[in-house]
């Protein structure tokens, strides 16, 4: 059996809520990958994916604990989804 690309997800994911908002914070990578992807979902299922790769998973946890201190949580918050050109 072909068990295919695994993904490993960071023990560091969580659920923040501030201000009426809540969003999950993905942090994962591929099993043979070194980087942590960071991903952010809204409440709508819009999704923020960052392009730079993190060494650790708390590098990626600390970079959108800082983004929501900077700029705040409803810089994630999308009413609708990002449209692609």
């Amino acid at each position: 059996m072909d068990e295919g690309y695994r993904i490993i997800h960071s023990p560091l994911e969580r659920r923040i809520s501030e201000d009426g908002i809540a969003i999950e914070v993905l942090i994962y990578r591929g099993e043979a990958d070194e980087g942590w992807i960071l991903e952010v979902v809204d409440h709508a299922g819009g999704s923020t994916v960052w392009e730079e790769v993190f060494p650790t998973d708390q590098a990626a946890l600390d970079e959108v604990l800082a983004t929501v201190r900077r700029e705040g949580i409803g810089c994630f918050a999308q009413d609708e989804p990002d449209t692609l050109y």
